[in-house]
């Protein structure tokens, strides 16, 4: 008899809680560290680092690709940073996140962040200044020391130019003042972008980048996660000797993406109880979350680095390719 779905589903509930620590948290931690003060007792504080004369604080913008996993990472480095832990006073942590939902504009940003804060009615007649003041106003209040944007790059989407330099003002705002934050701003390679046309406001904060998954350069890492994960589910591994290149490039070398698929195949191999990861269970879910034509299933074509995913794997692949190409060459020179 095969595995009860709430004991699958129960499988891959743990599996989803695995966290795995890249390099991207040894940037993240000490960049953290930088913008909170050390006290009297000589530890870190709760309090933002005052930078130009004592009249702002700096925040950080993490810069990466959908898929990549950084909502995962800052929310477990934040849960891990003692000096934002809760607050005795209230009970809740120093830090508030929020989400973005697009399109935004600053009244509704406003309005989100409140919601957060615990203020769920708001006078439709208000406008964007009184909100923003009682953002500011509820910071204080709360003893909030950051606040975390994510997908910020959705605060810009519609944005006209009179709006764009509002969202831009009010992101200064918040930084200065009797009660400063600190500001994590993360999203897509568009945040950058934008942030860079202020540049009073973009030397504020520190930019965090995470690379893309590589081929060849990251190989081991992932056999190694492969293992870890299918050991953790009670499987055995038999699988070709080039699924780690496969499962990259699924992920469109997103580190995030790539787990992903990893979790999915295994949750395959669960259902049908066979005891054992094999390449035909990471086709089943390449199927499924592709729906794509079996001549076009990543794991089951020998020439799979071929199938065209999206510009950026495609790109990259191209690059890797080119690299690869320009290598070869040499060496024939030689």
């Amino acid at each position: 008899m095969g595995k009860q779905f709430h004991e699958v589903a129960g499988a891959v509930q743990a599996l989803r809680k695995i966290y795995v620590e890249t390099e991207v948290d040894q940037k993240l931690v000490p960049q953290l560290h930088r913008l909170f003060s050390v006290g009297e007792d000589g530890q870190l504080s709760h309090e933002p680092t005052r930078f130009t004369g004592g009249q702002e604080t700096h925040g950080i913008l993490y810069i990466a690709g959908a898929g990549s996993g950084k909502t995962t990472t800052i929310q477990r480095v934040l849960s891990e940073f003692a000096p934002l832990a809760e607050n005795p006073e209230t009970g809740l942590p120093r830090y508030v996140f929020i989400q973005v939902s697009s399109p935004a504009t600053l009244k509704s940003l406003g309005l989100g962040i409140l919601a957060k804060l615990g203020v769920e009615t708001v006078s439709e007649r208000a406008k964007v200044w009184d909100i923003w003041k009682q953002v500011r106003h509820r910071l204080a209040v709360m003893d909030i020391s950051l606040l975390w944007i994510d997908e910020a790059h959705d605060m810009f989407r519609s944005a006209n130019a009179a709006e764009l330099n509002s969202m831009l003002k009010m992101l200064k705002s918040l930084m200065q003042g009797e009660h400063p934050v600190v500001l994590i701003l993360s999203g897509t390679e568009k945040l950058g972008d934008i942030t860079a046309q202020d540049p009073q406001n973009d030397r504020r904060f520190t930019k965090i980048m995470p690379r893309d998954l590589d081929f060849g350069v990251d190989n081991e890492q992932v056999d190694a996660l492969v293992q870890h994960y299918a050991g953790e589910a009670g499987l055995k591994v038999r699988l070709g000797n080039d699924l780690s290149n496969r499962l990259i490039y699924a992920g469109r070398f997103r580190f995030g993406r790539m787990v992903d698929y990893l979790i999915h195949a295994i949750e395959v191999a669960l259902m049908r109880d066979a005891g054992c990861l094999e390449m035909e269970d990471f086709a089943e879910a390449w199927a499924a979350q592709e729906s794509c034509e079996p001549h076009e299933n990543l794991f089951e074509r020998h020439d799979w680095v071929d199938i065209p995913l999206d510009r950026i794997a495609k790109e990259h692949a191209e690059a890797v390719s080119s690299k690869s190409g320009s290598t070869r060459k040499a060496g024939k020179t030689k």
